[in-house]
C-alpha cells in the first residue's frame, strides 16, 4: 500500500490538507518497562501491568502495557506527527477502539493513519470534521490497536 506525504508542515496544516484515502506512516515510540509499570500503578493497577513477577503467571506470560497506556502512546504520535498544530479544535470523540495484541516493554510502536473523510461544516464553514482510521503497529508489523478518530479542524483562511 503506497504511503502519502503531507504537502504542508504540521504547523501550517489545515483541514483541506488532509486528502481522503491518504495513508500516512508516522513516528516511532519505544515502550519502556518503567513507564508501563508507572502507568499501570497510577491508572490500571492490574498485576500484569504493574508486577513483572506476577505477570509471568498471568495469561499474558509477562508484563504488558495497559490498553489505555497504548492509547496514550498513540496519542503522542498522533499529535506530534499528524494532527495540525494550528487548526485543531479538539475532538468530539472516538469510535471502535480495539486492543488487538498485547504491547510489551521493548516494543517499538508506529502510527499508521488513513484519512477516511473530510467534511466541511455547513453551519460553520470556517471548519470541518476529519475522520481518521488509526492503526498502531509493533516492530513486527502486527497491528496492536485500532480506532476511528474524529477531529474538528479549521479551514485555511483565504
Amino acid at each position: 500500500m503506497p504511503h502519502a506525504t503531507f504537502t504542508r508542515p504540521i504547523d501550517d496544516r489545515y483541514l483541506e490538507d488532509y486528502t481522503r484515502g491518504g495513508v500516512y506512516e508516522l513516528g516511532r515510540i519505544m515502550v519502556e518497562e518503567s513507564e508501563v509499570i508507572a502507568f499501570g500503578r497510577r491508572f490500571d493497577p492490574q498485576p500484569f501491568h504493574t508486577d513483572p513477577e506476577a505477570a509471568k503467571n498471568s495469561s499474558f506470560g509477562g508484563l504488558i502495557a495497559s490498553g489505555w497506556h497504548t492509547a496514550s502512546l498513540m496519542m503522542r504520535l498522533f499529535v506530534d506527527h499528524y494532527l495540525s498544530r494550528c487548526a485543531s479544535l479538539g475532538s468530539p470523540g472516538v469510535d471502535e477502539l480495539r486492543w488487538l495484541k498485547p504491547v510489551r516493554p521493548g516494543d517499538e510502536l508506529l502510527l499508521r493513519v488513513t484519512v477516511s473523510e473530510v467534511t466541511r461544516s455547513r453551519s460553520k464553514p470556517d471548519r470541518g470534521l476529519l475522520r481518521s482510521y488509526i492503526e498502531v503497529l509493533n516492530q513486527h508489523d502486527e497491528v496492536v490497536m485500532t480506532m476511528k478518530a474524529l477531529n474538528l479542524l479549521l479551514y485555511r483562511q483565504t
